[in-house]
């Protein structure tokens, strides 16, 4: 007898996907980003669009003319900023066959490469604007320009200036009213940090030959971006508080086996045909907002000069 009617169902197929492999990427993701690492969360998202109030105006206070002057009024506002949950996804195809011919497990080399890809988008998105999602805040880098608060290397005597010093990318934190609490930076700066020397001429971040380097600017952590999410051609190193940049999740990681369906190119072009290539894909998709509230304080009011981050630039 001839049939044309089977199929592997998702019921089939569903033990080729153990629902820790999902748990794990979704908890895996942060990690795998600067960014997220570093952000604040807030609490995940009820729909794709959340407005959040950010103080625009402070109030101010007045001393009183003597036993009978009248009291000044003063006031607040706020204005509002929007988190815009934007999609990220990806499909990882298998053959069939090298599920079944691999002596180990597949799904645990899949893993952390999807964890990593999701994590290069979105620093790529947030940190230089590398095909950010219009509805998303402009990039770190954009808006640091914007706001004034970018050094080009070489600028001061030497890199520990153009950090450290008085006019150093922490300083353009500084005087816009935030403090510092983290960096990220290329991998190629710790060769950078690691030449800098003391009026001594002894390294001032490597203390001993035997222990590991740890690499901190002015006592905060530094986050050594190693996902090539953005080069040498953009920053060596951004520095901010990153308390004031936020995130929220609009949807958890979720995934999908794929086993019937037709996956094309941009053109329609039909790049794989599962059910009759003998594949299975796994399709994973998340939803996420960020935003920078910027809200105002008595160091900087004008918002157009104000910003928590600053960078380092070739």
């Amino acid at each position: 007898m001839t049939v044309y009617s089977s199929l592997i169902d998702r019921s089939d197929a569903a033990a080729l996907i153990p629902e820790e492999v999902s748990r794990e990427i979704i908890q895996g993701v942060p990690v795998n980003s600067a960014c997220l690492s570093l952000f604040r969360k807030l609490p995940n998202m009820s729909r794709k669009q959340q407005r959040m109030p950010v103080l625009s105006a402070l109030p101010t206070a007045y001393f009183v003319d003597g036993d009978n002057g009248l009291k000044q009024t003063a006031e607040m506002a706020w204005d509002n900023k929007y988190l815009n949950a934007e999609e990220i996804a990806c499909i990882v195809p298998i053959p069939e066959s090298v599920l079944d011919d691999a002596d180990y497990d597949i799904w645990s080399e899949v893993k952390p490469r999807i964890m990593e890809a999701f994590g290069v988008v979105i620093d790529a998105a947030i940190l230089i604007g590398t095909n950010k999602p219009s509805a998303w805040p402009d990039a770190i880098l954009t808006d640091c320009g914007t706001a004034g608060n970018t050094v080009t290397l070489g600028t001061g005597v030497d890199i520990y200036d153009d950090i450290m010093g008085e006019d150093g990318v922490l300083a353009k934190v500084e005087a816009d009213g935030f403090q510092v609490t983290g960096h990220i930076g290329l991998n190629t700066m710790k060769a950078k940090l690691r030449g800098l020397r003391d009026a001594n001429g002894q390294p001032i971040f490597v203390r001993s030959m035997a222990d590991k380097t740890q690499y901190e600017l002015d006592g905060e952590p530094m986050f050594f971006a190693s996902n090539n999410a953005f080069t040498s051609s953009s920053a060596y190193l951004f520095s901010g508080d990153f308390k004031q940049a936020v995130y929220s999740i609009r949807q958890d990681m979720t995934y999908k086996l794929l086993t019937e369906a037709v996956i094309t190119d941009g053109a329609g072009t039909i790049v794989y045909n599962l059910a009759q290539q003998d594949m299975v894909a796994l399709r994973c998709v998340l939803r996420l907002a960020w935003q920078v509230p910027n809200p105002i304080n008595r160091v900087q009011d004008l918002e157009a000069n104000r910003y928590p981050f600053a960078a380092l630039i070739p």
